[in-house]
């Protein structure tokens, strides 16, 4: 019999075939059932693909769907940019925004005049519901029908507005809601930009989101402005026609509801017939949009609103609106929030600015395709005299003159200049003008030419680009231009990148009139302010600039600043500023900007009294028709300037000797400079050397002269 022991498994191997055995099963499990998935998934995707293919569109309705559905891919992306284009908006809610402007503020010019009012409080404002029926329905006729109907944003009214606007081949009605008007006047400005609309539009759906229809509507009531230098239907009311907002009738609400569109135009006290005209608009929106029938607008339509007899007023606006931000800032620890506020502002300087910016833009605006200006002007000393923010504040509140962010062209090469002299450069020290290379960035001269070996003085005086920048490159770095920049009066962030010696980082006149001012105040701060004192209507002094503002701090060594001022005084004689030369030889320093294919043209110039900053352009950032800070911004200077330096007692630029001479020297001065040659300085604009006793008798002749003038009441010289 066969022995069979020998093909028996041993003991140890029974353990290792049953745990084959199963792991030979959990393969198996596993593969049938990933088989099986996909199985059932293939049959899954079949059945689905058999039901849409009953919704497969062919021919022109497949490429409809197509087009829809990659619009729809776009349109999403588009959102999400958008919305992140808009979140530095959202910043500004964060705040404590509904109570910005919870100051009552009476503003006084520098003679103690009244010029204006600024700021509302909040519990003295009239509710809504008590505001009369027709006047709010008059409103909502005109600037936004649909407003209970829509969430901030009211795209069938803007369909319908680009409709009538196509058909009438201009721009006839807004589509901008009357939630996206608040938003701007809480939170944003004027500026025509994209960026502006659509923080305007995402900054509307979050008040919808935030504020009932009621507040909405009553802060807008509240806070637009409404022409004469009013704000608010309350206010405007008591204006024009002398009586509370509650009492005003069907006809003068619709006077009122006229203004929002634009209030310089329609504003009954300049132009009562095209208000009148305009009111009876506003009737016609009312029955057309069935808020009321004609019957019972016609007797509005027959007896139009009168308004009180006022003398048209011409408030410095753009001031006010910057002095009272200052006034929030500095009262903010106050407890009183009724306030009197002293002013700097001088109301003849501001009215002669205000005529330089209209009249250069009147006699050349067409030419040089400009249509916007900007200008301030201070005092050596600090205080702010007068300021233009644009050209009709009516039209638009935007402030160009301390919110616009504009290039600053040669303009801002002052900076790097004044870096190299603080540093042990001197006027006379030359640089090679020359192609340079700087990161791989080449920039070149205007002429696309180059001079060769050229003293700082003539680098400066002809705008020559290449020495800034090898300035820069090789003496100073950006960073000490920045900080130069900084320390003498430019808020404004300065990006410190490869091209910012030639003036690309974006400033303020603001800000150019600042720094500009430490030129002719010896090379320390010029402290610019707006506001001398801030008093309560008990007659308390609350702040006064003279006490409570901290002392002014030194920029510039006096060599180098009058090593500045004696190559700032020669562009206007032999450099790029000719037309900027002030009459009857009054030294003058100072320098042109032009940015890249005309956008902006720039000129800061000073004397020993005054300090101004010029800018022209416009808000779309279109280029001008080649005009040069030499030109327009230069004349609109000398035109400013010849008006405030009229009968005044002139004083001399640090590091200039001006030996401020009366009528007839100055006549012979003229006389003498006009024989020099061209390259050399006139006879009033020397270094330190001039004799001392020919400067104090020249002193004493103007001292003499001035003094047997008689006064005007402002403290300026009658003109002979």
């Amino acid at each position: 019999m066969q022995d069979n022991r020998l093909d028996a498994p041993e003991p140890e191997q029974k353990p290792r075939r049953r745990k084959r055995h199963i792991l030979l099963r959990i393969d198996s499990w596993i593969d049938s059932t990933i088989w099986n998935a996909g199985f059932r998934l293939a049959e899954i995707w079949e059945e689905i693909t058999i039901f849409f293919r009953r919704f497969q569109m062919k021919g022109w309705k497949r490429a409809v769907f197509e087009i829809a559905g990659e619009g729809m891919n776009l349109g999403a992306a588009g959102f999400v940019l958008l919305l992140a284009l808009a979140l530095p908006a959202f910043e500004e809610t964060k705040g404590n925004w509904r109570n910005q402007s919870d100051f009552a503020v009476t503003f006084l010019d520098r003679y103690g005049n009244e010029i204006g009012h600024r700021g509302i409080i909040h519990e003295d404002s009239v509710p809504i519901d008590e505001l009369p029926d027709h006047l709010i329905k008059a409103v909502l006729a005109t600037e936004d029908r649909r407003f209970f109907d829509h969430f901030g944003i009211d795209f069938l009214g803007l369909a319908r507005a680009m409709t009538e606007n196509a058909r009438a081949g201009g721009v006839v009605q807004g589509g901008s809601t009357l939630t996206q008007q608040l938003a701007k006047n809480l939170f944003l400005n004027n500026e025509r930009t994209i960026e502006r609309k659509i923080k305007e539009a995402f900054l509307a759906v979050w008040l919808e989101a935030n504020l009932s229809k009621k507040e909405i509507l009553r802060l807008y009531l509240d806070r637009a402005y409404m022409g004469g230098g009013t704000f608010g239907v309350a206010a405007a009311s008591q204006f024009y026609f002398g009586k509370g907002v509650t009492d005003v009738d069907l006809a003068e609400s619709a006077m009122l509801a006229g203004l929002f569109k634009a209030p310089a135009r329609y504003a009954p006290h300049v132009n009562l017939p095209a208000a009148r005209a305009r009111a009876n608009e506003v009737l016609t929106n009312l029955v057309q949009g069935g808020l009321m029938s004609e019957g019972q607008v016609i007797a509005a339509r027959r007896n139009p609103a009168s308004v009180i007899d006022r003398q048209e007023r011409t408030a410095p606006d753009f001031f006010l609106d910057w002095a009272f931000d200052e006034v929030q800032r500095i009262a903010r620890p106050f407890a009183q929030h009724s306030l009197i506020v002293r002013t700097t502002i001088d109301p003849g300087l501001q009215a002669a600015a205000e005529e330089a910016v209209e009249t250069g833009l009147r006699q050349y605006g067409e030419s040089f395709h400009v249509k916007q200006g900007a200008l301030v002007m201070i005092e050596n000393g600090g205080p702010v005299r007068a300021m233009v923010g644009g050209r009709d504040y009516g039209e638009s509140q935007f402030n160009r003159a301390t919110k616009a962010l504009r290039q600053p062209g040669s303009s801002f090469k002052v900076y790097t200049y004044a870096a190299a002299m603080e540093k042990g450069k001197t006027p006379e020290d030359t640089i090679v003008d020359a192609p340079i290379t700087w990161r791989g960035w080449s920039p070149q001269n205007y002429g696309r030419s180059y001079a060769g070996r050229v003293t700082l003085m003539s680098a400066i005086a002809r705008s020559i680009n290449t020495v800034p920048v090898r300035l820069a490159k090789d003496y100073l770095g950006t960073e000490a231009i920045a900080h130069m920049a900084k320390a003498m009066g430019v808020e404004t962030p300065i990006r410190t990148d490869k091209t910012m010696p030639l003036g690309t980082s974006e400033v303020t006149v603001l800000d150019q009139a600042t720094a500009y001012a430490v030129f002719p105040a010896g090379g320390v701060q010029s402290r610019r302010h707006g506001i001398t004192q801030i008093l309560n209507y008990d007659g308390d002094i609350l702040y006064d600039f003279s006490r409570d503002a901290p002392p002014a701090e030194r920029v510039l060594s006096e060599r180098a600043n009058a090593d500045m001022n004696r190559m700032l005084v020669n562009i206007p004689v032999n450099g790029t500023a000719r037309k900027a030369a002030l009459n009857a030889g009054i030294v003058t320093g100072g320098k042109t900007g032009t940015t890249q294919a005309y956008r902006d043209a720039w000129f800061a110039g000073f004397t020993g009294n005054y300090t101004t900053a010029v800018w022209f352009g416009n808000d779309d950032y279109t280029s001008t028709n080649n005009m040069t800070g030499g030109s327009l911004p230069a004349m609109t200077f000398k035109r400013l300037m010849d008006y405030a330096h009229q009968g005044i007692e002139l004083r001399a630029i640090p590091g200039i000797e001006n030996p401020l001479p009366g009528p007839q020297a100055l006549a012979e001065a003229t006389a003498a400079a006009e024989q020099q040659p061209e390259n050399a300085l006139p006879a009033l604009v020397r270094p330190r050397s001039l004799s001392v006793g020919v400067t104090r008798l020249l002193r004493t002749i103007a001292k003499d002269l001035n003094e047997a003038k008689p006064l005007k009441a402002d403290g300026r010289v009658a003109a002979l």
